[in-house]
């Protein structure tokens, strides 16, 4: 009877213990608020980026009477794109996966117009039990979709219709971002998978922006008089204060990839600052080096190779390893530029793909170098150097091609409902009248 009697007093006792911890075990993890705020501000600062940061980047880089229509076309497709986002984006880049063969290229549908999420809704970081509100991923990711796509137009403005833009954008959004997005940062993602290393869009945002934005170009065809005429930026004024903005916003969009306010969000920030100076400093260098003055276009194109470069990086480096990939970097671009592009005679109006294209390819593949632990990265003390390079090699190739045949079908399908290019009277008038019926400037 005693015995019995101290059984069943242990049992309660036991459960009074365990009460209490059962349910904090339970209980709902709540956001950080330092966190949510910096992934709040992290997001404004992407979309900094964009509006007006690579309006007035490319605007100013465009001629004058194709001012406006540059602009237009990136605000345009940055709205559409966020409205794409909200409809089925998000839910097929980072909704619940799909069962079956296609789970490690597209997530599935039951985020379709962000069904069952609400404020209370959270998403997971990479620190074990620390989340962000699922709204707030949400718009991050949102920004990063709208950047790319309008990185694409940079190769196309002054020829292509405002209508074949939105047509494009449509089409390119669900064939090719989604699923580079999906494989590269979801968990059951391709690349994500074999351990590709991406801190914040090398491949998914300038890869394929880069390689996107060729193929356009070289469908689209040449611009009038292009190899005859000037072509040169209207205004470098208003492109560097667009490089200034593109260097502030990219903070949110490479630190604010650590999606807490942390250790690794303060790397990727150092690594942006020193990466974009060493690219700046090297592009000037080499243009002197080839017999040029340094000119101010020169300046705010190291800049932006340096950013694109360090972008996959950015947490995945020491500031030395940043330095030495954004200088070379912007040498390599500045080669894509001023002696490639030439030769092979493409038009890509605002070198989209000799930049962030062939950046992003570099920064990729020097990510698996710099991310050694020898030159100061994070890997750990057995880190293997060439079988890291052998992944970074597979998810640039695929995504290269992925993008490449995306944008062929997504360029055809704009050419075959909208016509794709302006009549050649408009071109010459100028985009901004014959499209918009506006002009940047008064006469």
């Amino acid at each position: 009877m005693r015995a019995g009697l101290a059984l069943v007093t242990a049992l309660l006792t036991a459960l009074v213990t365990a009460g209490p911890a059962l349910a904090q075990e339970a209980a709902p993890l709540v956001p950080d608020k330092g966190d949510t705020a910096w992934m709040l501000v992290s997001t404004l600062l992407v979309l900094l980026m964009i509006l007006p940061g690579l309006q007035l980047f490319y605007g100013g880089l465009a001629r004058s009477k194709n001012m406006l229509s540059t602009m237009t076309q990136i605000g345009a497709a940055t709205c559409l794109v966020m409205l794409l986002w909200v409809a089925f984006g998000y839910s097929l880049a980072f909704g619940p996966d799909m069962e079956g063969p296609l789970k490690p290229f597209i997530a599935g549908f039951d985020r379709l117009f962000l069904a069952g999420i609400t404020p209370d809704s959270t998403a997971a970081t990479f620190t074990k039990d620390v989340v962000i509100p699922e709204y707030v991923f949400v718009c991050f990711q949102m920004t990063f979709a709208a950047i790319t796509a309008s990185l694409v137009l940079g190769s196309v403005v002054e020829r292509i219709r405002f209508s074949a833009v939105l047509v494009f954008t449509l089409v390119w959004m669900p064939l090719v971002y989604l699923p580079i997005a999906h494989m590269v940062w979801a968990a059951s993602g391709l690349f994500f998978v074999m351990g590709a290393l991406d801190f914040a869009g090398g491949t998914v945002v300038h890869i394929n922006a880069g390689v996107s934005a060729l193929v356009a170009a070289i469908i689209l065809g040449k611009r009038l008089g292009f190899g005859r005429d000037t072509m040169a930026p209207h205004s470098l004024t208003l492109t560097l204060v667009g490089t200034g903005m593109l260097w502030v916003g990219w903070f949110g969009f490479n630190a604010g990839s650590a999606l807490e306010a942390n250790g690794s969000a303060a790397l990727a920030m150092i690594n942006s600052f020193v990466a974009t100076a060493a690219g700046a400093l090297a592009w000037l260098a080499t243009e002197r080096l080839a017999g040029h003055k340094p000119s101010s276009l020169g300046l705010a194109s190291g800049i932006v190779a340096g950013l694109v470069a360090v972008t996959p990086a950015a947490g995945n480096a020491g500031p030395l390893g940043a330095i030495a990939l954004g200088a070379i970097a912007a040498v390599v671009c500045y080669v894509a530029v001023s002696v490639i592009k030439p030769r092979l005679g493409y038009d890509d109006s605002l070198d989209a793909f000799g930049i962030h294209g062939v950046g992003g390819i570099v920064g990729a593949i020097g990510t698996a170098v710099v991310y050694a632990p020898a030159l100061g990265g994070p890997g750990a003390a057995d880190y293997d150097m060439g079988a890291k390079l052998l992944v970074q090699l597979v998810a640039v190739g695929t995504t290269i091609v992925w993008a490449a045949i995306g944008t062929t079908i997504a360029i055809f399908v704009a050419k075959a409902v909208t016509g794709l290019r302006v009549s050649s009277d408009v071109e010459r008038e100028g985009l901004d009248l014959g499209e918009h019926g506006e002009r940047a400037y008064n006469p």
